[in-house]
């Protein structure tokens, strides 16, 4: 069996029409930066996030840097944020000259713990980045009371979770601001790199807007330092057209969460974690991620009888090379550890279907059971 860990081919095939007229339509009008196709997609995104506003950017890392440097934080802040997860929140911390301070994880959850977050708040705090992991929320009220007690920023990081729901609402305008990731293979993914910056706030989505297109309103008049950091207009057509689907996509992807757990009570596999869904919480399952025992070996044999799978993450970001002249890490974080030694992510898409689903368990349950 070739079972893929995302399968963009697939849903290429499904809105195929719609993609091509939305490509034919943009190249037609001969406008490839900054046209009505992002202008669109911004006041759509927005909608979707339930913001006011949105700022398209060149990708979600720079989503992430952008709205740091237009929330005015620098050298001599802290900004505390998850210590598992993808390298680029602490990279973008340290990237304006402030100091990422890593905490540990819940572990059900696999996202910030509030309590470490608490912890970890100093007269240099300025922001906190929680990173909605996976497609999970994190505990937002938690994380929005202790902001709101200590006077800080909240920046969410919705790259692996847009359309997941706290408490009815929908990730991405609980904070100051939030950054999305349109990567090809996220819930909403472009065919190249994109990202976006949604906002309540006017005033700082148009600091945004200045700093993505090297700090000018008016053609060669430049009010501030900013940089090349633009959405085009073909990704934002593509991605027109797929917001549009999300919702039934991200349903989709809950159906099979449901029967990966159903598959895998058939097949007995109780040493295997599966994903949690927190109380007030609706996860969207960018990946899903089992916990297990002796993963390396088992994600080998998996790949060996063709099913793809993924380690997301497999150290955490205090042992990063690249990060530690630049964070703040103390302690030894317990649950973020573990979970890098345990975690698997197995094949998750809309398209993905129930046999295929019984074919990954049944293959993890004949890898668990052998002992090579």
């Amino acid at each position: 069996m070739e079972i893929p860990l995302i399968d963009l081919r697939a849903q290429y095939r499904s809105i195929k029409p719609e993609i091509d007229e939305a490509f034919q339509r943009v190249v037609a009008g001969g406008q490839f930066i900054l046209g009505p196709e992002v202008e669109a997609l911004e006041r759509e995104v927005a909608a979707y996030c339930g913001t006011r506003h949105g700022v398209g950017v060149a990708s979600g890392t720079d989503a992430l840097e952008l709205a740091l440097r237009a929330c005015g934080i620098g050298s001599g802040d802290e900004v505390i944020t998850s210590a598992f997860s993808f390298v680029a929140a602490a990279e973008a911390v340290a990237t304006v000259g402030a100091t990422p301070v890593l905490v540990d994880i819940d572990a059900r959850t696999f996202t910030m713990d509030p309590a470490q977050a608490a912890a970890a708040v100093t007269p240099k705090t300025k922001a906190i980045i929680p990173v909605h992991l996976f497609g999970h929320p994190c505990d937002m009220d938690a994380i929005l009371d202790l902001a709101h007690r200590q006077h800080h920023l909240v920046i969410e990081d919705c790259a692996q979770a847009l359309g997941a729901r706290y408490g009815g609402r929908r990730v991405g305008g609980l904070g100051r601001a939030a950054i999305l990731s349109f990567y090809p293979s996220k819930n909403l993914g472009a065919y190249g790199d994109g990202g976006m910056v949604v906002t309540n706030d006017e005033g700082l989505s148009e600091r945004i807007r200045l700093l993505r297109g090297h700090g000018s309103r008016a053609r060669y008049h430049h009010e501030l330092l900013g940089r090349n950091s633009r959405l085009d207009e073909l990704q934002a057509a593509v991605l027109r057209v797929k917001l549009r689907h999300l919702d039934d996509w991200n349903a989709a992807r809950r159906r099979h969460a449901q029967a990966y757990a159903e598959a895998f009570a058939r097949h007995g596999l109780t040493q295997v974690s599966l994903p949690q869904e927190g109380a007030s919480c609706e996860h969207v399952y960018h990946l899903y991620t089992v916990r297990l025992m002796d993963r390396d070996r088992v994600q080998r044999a998996l790949d060996a009888e063709g099913v793809a799978t993924q380690a997301a993450y497999p150290s955490i970001l205090p042992d990063q090379p690249a990060l530690a002249p630049h964070v703040k890490a103390d302690g030894s974080f317990p649950q973020a550890r573990q979970a890098a030694e345990e975690v698997l992510s197995l094949p998750m898409y809309p398209e993905l279907t129930a046999p295929q689903i019984d074919d990954v368990v049944r293959g993890l349950a004949s890898v668990i059971q052998r002992r090579d």
